[in-house]
């Protein structure tokens, strides 16, 4: 029943993704999974070291897209130290290893599963990656 929660969770953000669209941004970065074709733009505006807004535009699979829209909540409001925190333990998580829980990662918990299908790990973790990249200033295009 539980996995039947996650599923339904992470069509809603796929179908209904949150924070679609550009906005405003000290920040932008293009990222790409070459492998499946999954490919978003990452929109953040940062102040004072905190990301008061976040977006992202693209084109990808339900776990990308779920992925990212989840991650736009989690990371909105948050400084970059905690951004830089949370996207570790989030790619530990997909990776099904030990990570730091926290109530910042209960919504991504939907997306656990991944970890399960090494070829899902990409899809879901490209947007956390992008968001790495972004507030660490790695220039305007990751890929993963």
């Amino acid at each position: 029943m539980l996995n039947d929660l996650y599923q339904a969770l992470i069509l809603d953000h796929s179908k209904n993704p949150r924070n679609f669209g550009k906005v405003d941004a000290t920040h932008k970065i293009d990222a790409n999974n070459p492998l499946c074709g999954d490919h978003l733009t990452l929109y953040l505006d940062v102040e004072d070291n905190i990301v008061r807004n976040i977006s992202f535009e693209g084109d990808g699979c339900a776990i990308s897209k779920a992925s990212a829209s989840i991650m736009t909540e989690v990371l909105k409001d948050k400084n970059i130290d905690d951004i830089l925190s949370i996207v570790e333990n989030v790619n530990l998580m997909f990776q099904g290893k030990e990570y730091q829980k926290s109530d910042l990662l209960k919504k991504i918990t939907a997306l656990q599963g991944v970890s399960k299908y090494p070829s899902r790990i990409k899809c879901a973790s490209l947007s956390w990656h992008a968001a790495k990249a972004a507030v660490e200033g790695a220039g305007e295009t990751t890929t993963e």
